[in-house]
This record gives C-alpha cells, sequence and structure tokens, in this order.
C-alpha cells in the first residue's frame, strides 16, 4: 500500500496540470456501434440481446431465468462512445493529470479495483470501495448511498471531489480546449454543436455514452438461462438453486438477469476495524431506518471484484457467504441500533452448500464486451492501469517500457 501511495503522489511531478500536447499518430473515433449494439437509421446504437425477448419484467418469478431486462438508454451514435472511451482513459481530466476514471474502474478488474477503497487525488485513501460499472445503463440509481440518479450526475462527484479528481468546471474546460486533438474529435461525435469551445454537457455526455456500452450478459450463466442447459456443471447448477431458493433467499435481492434489484438494503456489514458505522442511504433520503444501507450491488462479474462491500470488508466470496450466514445482526457492533432487511435470517447453510454458491456465482462472468484500452491518448499522456498483485499503478510508455 505505501508503495502504491508514493508511486500516486509522484504521478503529479510526471503529468503537468496543463497539457496542450497532441499524440503524433492521428486519432479517429469508430464509425461502427460497438459489440451487441445495431447501428439504427439514425445513426444511434441500440442494445441487441437475448433478453429482449423475454416478456416478463425484472422481478418476477423470483428470480426465475428467463426475465426482462429494465428499460435503459441508448442511442448514442459510435463516435460519442468512442469519444467517451478516449475521455474515461485520459488522466488529464483530473486536476494534475494524476488520475482518469479507469484509475478506479479499471477494465481487467471487473470496472472495479482491487482495494477495500480507492484512493483519490495525493494518494488519499477514499471512504468507499469503487462500485462496478458492468451494466450501469440499466441502473436508477448510482453510488453505494444511491444519490445520484443518472450517470451524468454520477461522475460530478469523482470529478470534481477535492479528494477525487480534484478538478473544477472551468479548469476541466480549460485543459480540454488547449488539446488540438479533442477539438477535432468533439466535432466529429458533435456535428451539430454550436461553437467552437468545447461545452461541459459534451464531456459528459461522451463519457455516459461510453458507460452505456460496458454490456456483461454473455456468461454461462446466461447461456444456461437461455436454454443450454449444459453451459453450467452439476454443482453450478446445485449452487443456483441454493440461490433461489426460500433459504438462501439470495436472488430475493440480487434478481436475475441484473442480478440485482436496485434496491437499498440494511444488512448489517462489518465495517474496519477502527472505522465508524457508514450511515450510508440515511443521509440521501433523510430517512433513519437506511441508516448502514446500501444500494443492493449487482453479482455480475463478482470474481472479478475483490474485496467485498461498501467498505471492502471481505477478501472472498466465500466470506461473504459466511456472512450471510452467520445469522440476523450478528456482525452489528454493540450499541448501534440498526433497522436490518427483512430477509437477512439465519439460513444455517453447512460450507458444502457455500462452496455450492461459490461455484454458482462464478458462472456470472462475463468480460467478451471488454472495450479496449486507448494506445494514444488526444491529450498526449498515457492511461493507467492500476495492477491487483502489486497495488501500484503502472504507467505504460509509447515504447511499452513501465516507469
Amino acid at each position: 500500500m505505501i508503495t502504491r501511495l508514493l508511486t500516486l503522489v509522484s504521478l503529479a511531478l510526471i503529468f503537468p496540470v496543463s497539457v496542450s500536447a497532441s499524440p503524433s499518430v492521428s486519432i479517429v473515433l469508430r464509425e461502427n456501434c460497438p459489440p451487441s449494439f445495431e447501428k439504427m437509421p439514425d445513426g444511434g446504437c441500440k442494445l441487441v440481446t437475448l433478453y429482449g425477448f423475454y416478456d416478463s419484467v425484472q422481478g418476477a418469478g423470483l428470480g426465475g431465468t428467463q426475465t426482462s431486462l429494465p428499460q435503459h438508454r441508448d442511442g448514442f451514435t459510435p463516435q460519442q462512445i468512442d469519444l467517451g472511451r478516449y475521455l474515461f482513459f485520459d488522466p488529464v481530466l483530473s486536476k494534475d493529470g494524476s488520475i482518469s476514471c479507469a484509475s478506479c474502474h479499471h477494465p481487467d478488474q471487473g470496472f472495479s479495483d482491487d482495494l477495500p477503497r480507492s484512493i483519490g487525488m495525493g494518494g488519499e485513501e477514499l471512504a468507499r470501495a469503487a462500485p462496478s460499472l458492468w451494466n450501469v445503463v440499466f441502473l436508477k440509481k448510482f453510488f453505494w448511498d444511491a444519490h445520484a440518479e443518472t450517470l451524468e450526475a454520477q461522475m460530478l462527484d469523482p470529478l470534481y471531489a477535492p479528494n477525487e479528481m480534484g478538478n473544477t468546471p472551468n479548469g476541466l474546460l480549460a485543459t480540454i480546449n488547449s488539446i488540438p486533438a479533442y477539438h477535432a474529435l468533439f466535432k466529429k461525435a458533435y456535428p451539430q454543436r454550436k461553437g467552437e469551445s468545447i461545452v461541459l454537457d459534451e464531456i459528459y455526455q461522451s463519457l455516459a455514452a461510453f458507460q452505456t456500452s460496458l454490456i456483461s450478459l454473455n456468461s454461462r450463466y446466461d447461456r444456461y438461462a437461455h436454454g443450454f442447459h449444459a453451459a453450467l456443471s452439476e454443482n453450478e447448477i446445485e449452487g443456483l438453486n441454493i440461490f433461489r431458493s426460500f433459504v438462501a433467499r439470495c436472488a430475493e435481492c440480487h434478481t436475475p438477469p441484473l442480478f440485482t434489484n436496485q434496491q437499498i438494503a440494511v444488512i448489517g456489514a462489518p465495517e474496519p476495524e477502527g472505522m465508524a458505522v457508514d450511515v450510508g442511504a440515511q443521509k440521501t433520503f433523510k430517512e433513519p431506518r437506511l441508516k448502514a444501507g446500501f444500494k443492493v450491488p449487482t453479482l455480475r462479474n463478482i470474481d472479478r471484484t475483490a474485496p467485498y462491500m461498501h467498505s471492502g470488508s471481505f477478501d472472498s466470496l466465500h466470506a461473504v457467504a459466511e456472512f450471510y450466514n452467520g445469522g440476523r445482526g450478528h456482525a452489528v457492533p454493540e450499541g448501534v441500533d440498526l433497522q436490518l432487511h427483512w430477509h437477512i435470517s439465519s439460513p444455517d447453510l453447512s460450507d458444502y452448500e457455500l462452496d455450492r454458491l461459490v461455484d454458482f456465482m462464478g458462472t456470472l462472468t462475463d468480460e467478451s464486451l471488454k472495450p479496449q484500452i486507448p494506445q494514444w491518448l488526444p491529450s498526449g499522456l498515457t492511461p493507467i492501469s492500476h495492477k491487483s498483485t502489486t497495488h501500484t499503478a503502472i504507467i505504460t510508455t509509447k515504447s511499452g517500457e513501465s516507469l
């Protein structure tokens, strides 16, 4: 951890606050929609998935396999999506050029990171873990405490929080508008735009467009749900049956096909030693009953996003399953009064059954549509990649060497 903090702090010395250089290579935005999207006559991209053929609503049948997806946003053009990809990986969006969106939401780590709590500006540890961005296009609330209702609103906090990316709206505009390559790309993505200057709404919309393309719906579980039962082993099917049972009751909150019901739940998960209970959604909704309540996370690609919970309290899926098996309120600190969600009980599952649950959750992994990290960025900087095995930030140069 110390090595990573020192590395992150040193990035400010590598990347200046004001960047005007452009890469020597020419960056061209993609003309085609991402995989699993179909280009419509108006030029927008529409998601195509087998779940679109089901009539049932999400949540019907207590976790039945063939349930449809909720309504979602689409219609962004290929150019807007691809421009958002460059912005997402570009550390130029941060105050000092040290942090990109991908620093905390890396595609190789389930669009999360490998830390109990993410690292922000100057190496500061943040209050919560970074949630995964897979399938965020279907979500109605964002952040662990559900305090944002759109992708555009969601990105304001990390961009402008002093302890995260540390920028300001004026600072972001000044930097982006100083980069000729970005001017050309924004003109391509927004041909009807008025004026020459890049505006904030275009930046926000482009980042949102890219995030709507992060689709993970082709796991082995999905193939099983669509009728190919050989996609899962006997142990995994047994785990699915436990997952959906009225004993374990996992599917009542982690409802297929998104494996979240998008609701707030108070489950009494422990906080790391020395940390006070995080009030969570109580602050968002000004509702005491939601103290320590957090949005139910998706289980998609869950084996890529350890450690788990809002504060990274558990290192493994087996440990998470053991927590739920431990009995109602067993981890709530003495003297703390929480109104636990009604489904939290004492399922009294055996170790064998816990193992089967973990087997099943492994079938939810699908990274087939993982986007490509840009080799070059319009700012002239290089993408930042955090490696989970070392907890250090690795910067790869154009020659392929690491700094």
